[in-house]
């Protein structure tokens, strides 16, 4: 049995980190759900910018909405909503299959919007509506101002992939919002059963660390953040809080381990797939990490319901001189500026191609 088989059977989704069109028209996003247990699939910026500006597939689709007066974002979203709308209608059938537990595409909200509460809402009701699809998620950031916005998205009735989480402390402040706008809708009478997931990154904080630990530390810190956030995501789930909201219709906001490709050269090429294995989670995974894990990946045993040796290991990073909140605080800071830039230059890219294309 593949690897992937085992992961999915364990009880984690397997999403893919990546869309292009050459993936949907090749038939190739289809083979990986036939043969890789492949539920779900995540974008972004950096991910649409790459597919718009190394191919062709997008020109004639660039063309016509030139034609239509259409250019920067909002011909952005056209072209991506049309390729998750075809993704989406892929997973329907694992959509409803699941309940709506799986089969989930997402799509970015405007990363310069990660501070603007009150607008992101607005674009995310707007996205939504047009994707027009069950089982798409809107992305939004678990900044402090993207709280606000997550809360007001579920209380209006939008699924929300809430991205950008660093920490124990960010998974808790988004798992916060999400309950609080479930709380809202059952007091005004509407159904709790909007769903989420809660993305933490892993690989960025092994990276930033890299050369400042002793050897014997080095691609520790992200799996032992991963299992410290999956102790926490089991405690809400335990908590009276939420067993309240599951017996009024609610279902769990899941546990999404991102950024899980390898940053490091020297360290296994799927680190952290076998490290976070765990059930009712999540992990997305770049087509790489996928491929690898396809063809030599294992799972020894999942993560403990309390995380394992997760605060022994990050006592040691905090021994070595690494400040967990302060870095956390900065990867957070970082991501948002890295998917500003990713933005603009996706906007540049089409901006380039039409020109190109006249």
């Amino acid at each position: 049995m593949k690897a992937t088989q085992q992961l999915h059977d364990l009880g984690q989704s397997l999403w893919l980190d990546n869309i292009t069109r050459e993936l949907l028209d090749s038939g190739t996003l289809k083979r990986y759900i036939d043969e890789l247990s492949v539920t779900g699939l995540t974008s972004n910026p950096t991910i649409f910018d790459e597919a718009i500006s190394r191919s062709n597939s997008y020109d004639n689709e660039i063309r016509r909405l030139m034609g239509s007066g259409l250019s920067g974002e909002n011909a952005f979203f056209e072209l991506a909503i049309e390729d998750l709308r075809r993704a989406a209608d892929l997973f329907a059938p694992i959509h409803q299959r699941t309940s709506a537990v799986d089969g989930w595409v997402s799509l970015e909200v405007s990363p310069l919007l990660a501070y603007d509460a009150k607008t992101t809402v607005e674009v995310a009701k707007a996205l939504h509506q047009k994707a027009a699809r069950p089982n798409l998620f809107i992305k939004i950031p678990g900044t402090p101002e993207g709280r606000v916005a997550i809360e007001e998205a579920i209380f209006a009735g939008v699924s929300v992939n809430v991205t950008l989480l660093f920490s124990r402390e960010h998974y808790q402040g988004a798992a916060e919002a999400y309950m609080r706008g479930l709380e809202r809708r059952v007091e005004a009478g509407l159904s709790p059963d909007i769903r989420s997931v809660a993305s933490l990154f892993v690989s960025r904080w092994d990276k930033a660390t890299l050369d400042k630990v002793p050897t014997d530390l080095r691609d520790k810190l992200g799996p032992a953040i991963g299992q410290r956030a999956y102790k926490a995501y089991r405690d809400v789930l335990d908590s009276d809080r939420w067993q309240r909201l599951e017996n009024l219709g609610a279902r769990p906001q899941r546990l999404l381990f991102a950024s899980t490709g390898t940053k490091d050269p020297k360290a296994s090429d799927v680190l952290y797939i076998g490290a976070l294995a765990a059930p009712n989670t999540v992990n997305t995974m770049p087509e790489k990490t996928l491929l690898a894990f396809g063809q030599h990946g294992s799972i020894a045993k999942p993560i403990p319901r309390d995380g394992g040796d997760c605060e022994q290991v990050l006592s040691e990073f905090t021994k070595a001189g690494i400040d967990l909140i302060k870095l956390a605080a900065d990867l957070q800071s970082e991501g948002a500026k890295s998917f500003d830039e990713s933005w603009q230059d996706l906007l540049k890219s089409i901006d380039t191609k039409s020109k190109a294309l006249r």
